[in-house]
C-alpha cells in the first residue's frame, strides 16, 4: 500500500479547521492508502504520536511571528519523508519555506484550502516567493468547492491542476439521539428560538456584523466558541445593548454543540472575507436538518449553502439583509422545515465520508497511488458513474463553472 503524509499546521486534539480537515481525509483514506501527518507541536519538544491508528509527527515549536509558527526542524523531518506522496495543507507558510529549503524528492499535492487575505503588494513580496517553490513543483491542487478553484488569483497559473474534492462528514453524528434530542429541548425551553453561530472568534468571521443585525430586532442568538476578538464582540453586544438577546457561551462540548444545533432556529455564518472557504460547520447544520444563513463572500461558502433551498445567502458585511433573514426564518416554520430537509438531501449526495473516499480514491487513482485490484476497480467505477454535481476529480475546476441554481441573488446579477 503507497503512503501519503499529509504536512499541516497542527493535528487533533488541537482544534482548527485544517486540523479537522487533515483527521477526516486521513479516515476516509483509511484502506486506500497508509496515512501519516507531519504537524507542529504546540510545545518545545518534537513528539511521536498516533492517533485513530494514524501516525503523527509532531514537531517542536519556538514560538510565532504574527501568526506563523515557526518550527526550525521541520524541513529536517520533510528532507526525505518516507511516503510516495506528500500532501501539504495551505495556508501553512512555515511549511511552504521548509519545503523550498529542502525540496523533497517524492511527489506533491498541495489542499488549498483557502486563499491567503493580504494586501497583494504584500503578498507579492513576502508570501508569494516562499510558496513558489513547491506551487511549480505540485502534481495538482486539490481544492473544495468549483468556486474556490475559480476565484483563487493564486491558482491561475495553474488551473488544469485543479482537482475539486468537497469536504465529507458521517451525517448520522449529526442525527439526534436521545440525550441530544433531550437536550435541544431543554435548550429551546430556556432560551425560545434563536439563531446560533459557532466557530472562532476571529475578525473575518463577522459576528460584529450579525450582532447589528441583531439591533432593533427581539431575535435571541447564542455564539459559540472562543478566540482573540470574544471579548471585542462581548463589548459591542453590551455596547447595542443586546445583552438580554445573546449569549456567550465559549468552547462547548462536542455534544453540547450538537444540541445546540439542533435546538436553533437556523444556524448563521456572517463572514466577511474569503478566508472563509468553505464553511465546514454549514454541511453539520445542514445534516442535522438546521437551516443555514451565510454570505456571498467570494469563496465556495454560497456553494455549500444553497440560496432559497438549504438556506438564505445574504450580502457579506451589511447587517441590514442579514436582519431581514434571520426575521424572515424565525417567522417561517414551514421555510425552516423546507430549507432543512434540502440540506440534509444535499449532506447525504454530496458530502459524506463514503463521497469524499470515492473522490479521494479517484485521486489516488489519477497519481498512481492505486495498484492491483485497487485500481482496477477505481477505473470501473470511474468509467460507469455519472457526475453527481458538476465536481470532483480529473476535470478542472475552469470546466466547472458554479451552475445559477442556489446562487443569491447578488451573484445572478
Amino acid at each position: 500500500m503507497k503512503r501519503v503524509l499529509h504536512v499541516g499546521k497542527f493535528y487533533p486534539p488541537v482544534p482548527g479547521g485544517m486540523e479537522r480537515v487533515v483527521q477526516t481525509l486521513c479516515r476516509a483514506s483509511e484502506g486506500l492508502v497508509e496515512s501519516r501527518v507531519l504537524a507542529m507541536n504546540t510545545g518545545g519538544t518534537t513528539v511521536e504520536d498516533e492517533v485513530d491508528g494514524v501516525p503523527v509527527t509532531r514537531v517542536g515549536t519556538i514560538g510565532a511571528v504574527g501568526s506563523v509558527t515557526i518550527a526550525p526542524s521541520l524541513a529536517w523531518r520533510l528532507r526525505r519523508p518516507a511516503a510516495d506522496l506528500i500532501v501539504l495543507h495551505e495556508p501553512n507558510p512555515w511549511a511552504l519555506l521548509s519545503y523550498a529549503l529542502v525540496r523533497p524528492p517524492p511527489p506533491l499535492a498541495i489542499w488549498y484550502h483557502s486563499d491567503v487575505v493580504r494586501h497583494p503588494l504584500q503578498y507579492n513580496l513576502f508570501y508569494a516567493p516562499v510558496a513558489r517553490p513547491a506551487y511549480s513543483r505540485a502534481r495538482c491542487f486539490i481544492v473544495s468547492s468549483p468556486p474556490l478553484g475559480e476565484q483563487a488569483s493564486a491558482l491561475a497559473p495553474y488551473r488544469s491542476r485543479i482537482r475539486v474534492i468537497p469536504f465529507g462528514i458521517d451525517p448520522a453524528r449529526w442525527a439526534a439521539d436521545g440525550a441530544i434530542s433531550e437536550r435541544a429541548a431543554a435548550l429551546s425551553r430556556e432560551l425560545g428560538p434563536f439563531v446560533l453561530f459557532a466557530g472562532r472568534h476571529v475578525p473575518y468571521k463577522g459576528v460584529d456584523v450579525m450582532l447589528r443585525a441583531l439591533q432593533g430586532t427581539t431575535a435571541r442568538a447564542v455564539i459559540a466558541g472562543d478566540g482573540p476578538q470574544r471579548s471585542a464582540w462581548e463589548t459591542l453586544a453590551r455596547e447595542l445593548s443586546l445583552d438580554g438577546q445573546v449569549r456567550f457561551t465559549g468552547d462547548v462540548p462536542d455534544a453540547e454543540l450538537r444540541a445546540l444545533v439542533h435546538a436553533a432556529s437556523a444556524l448563521v455564518l456572517p463572514s466577511v472575507t474569503r478566508a472563509e472557504a468553505f464553511g465546514y460547520v454549514q454541511i453539520e447544520a445542514m445534516a442535522a436538518g438546521t437551516p443555514v444563513i451565510s454570505t456571498d463572500v467570494p469563496s465556495g461558502v454560497s456553494w455549500v449553502n444553497q440560496h432559497e433551498r438549504t438556506g438564505l445567502v445574504v450580502a457579506a458585511g451589511q447587517p441590514e439583509p442579514l436582519r431581514a433573514a434571520i426575521v424572515r426564518l424565525l417567522a417561517d416554520g414551514a421555510l425552516r422545515e423546507r430549507f432543512g430537509a434540502a440540506g440534509r438531501e444535499r449532506v447525504d449526495r454530496e458530502f459524506t465520508l463514503a463521497r469524499l473516499r470515492e473522490r479521494l480514491q479517484s485521486l489516488y487513482g489519477e497519481l498512481g497511488l492505486l495498484t492491483g485490484n485497487r485500481a482496477a476497480a477505481q477505473s470501473e467505477r470511474a468509467a460507469a458513474s455519472e457526475p453527481r454535481e458538476r465536481s470532483g476529480v480529473g476535470v478542472p475546476a475552469s470546466e466547472r463553472a458554479g451552475e445559477s441554481e442556489g446562487r443569491s441573488p447578488s451573484e445572478k446579477k
